[in-house]
C-alpha cells in the first residue's frame, strides 16, 4: 500500500513523540507499505517554524534527511495535483492539507491524518 502521512504525523514520527499512535507507527514501519512524504509538508514545516508556531519545532533539513534515510520517498507538487485541488469541496481551508489530499487522490496513496476535518473528505484518507 502507498501511504502518505500528513505533516504532523511526519514530525511526530521523527521526534518519536507520544502523540504518534501504535497504529500510525505500524503503518509507517510496515515493510509491505511504500511510505511517501510530500514536499508540501516540508514547505509547511519551514513556513510555520519561521512563524514560531507551536508544534513546528523540527528542523526541516534534518527531517528531510531522516525521512530519506528511513526509506520514505518524496512526492513533489505537480500540475495534476493542482487540477485535483480544483475539485475539492471547501471543507478545510488550510492549503497544505488540501495539497496533501489532492496528492493522495491523484497518486493513489492513503493519506494518514489525525485531523478530523481532513478526514471529512471523500477519498483515500484514514483518520488515525
Amino acid at each position: 500500500m502507498k501511504v502518505l502521512p500528513d505533516t504532523h504525523i511526519l514530525m511526530w514520527f521523527a521526534d518519536d513523540a507520544p502523540r504518534l499512535t501504535n497504529e500510525m507507527r505500524n503503518l509507517l514501519e510496515d515493510d509491505e507499505n511504500d511510505v511517501f512524504f510530500s514536499a508540501a509538508s516540508l514547505w509547511e514545516l519551514t513556513i510555520k517554524r519561521a512563524l514560531r508556531r507551536d508544534g513546528f519545532n523540527v528542523e526541516p533539513r534534518l527531517l528531510h534527511r531522516a525521512l530519506l534515510a528511513n526509506g520514505f520517498k518524496e512526492v513533489a507538487v505537480n500540475t495534476q495535483h493542482a487540477f485535483v485541488l480544483e475539485t475539492l469541496p471547501l471543507i478545510h481551508k488550510d492549503p497544505f492539507d488540501r495539497i496533501l489530499i489532492a496528492q493522495a487522490i491523484s497518486d493513489g496513496m492513503l493519506l494518514l491524518t489525525s485531523d478530523e476535518t481532513v478526514a471529512k473528505y471523500q477519498g483515500p484518507i484514514r483518520l488515525v
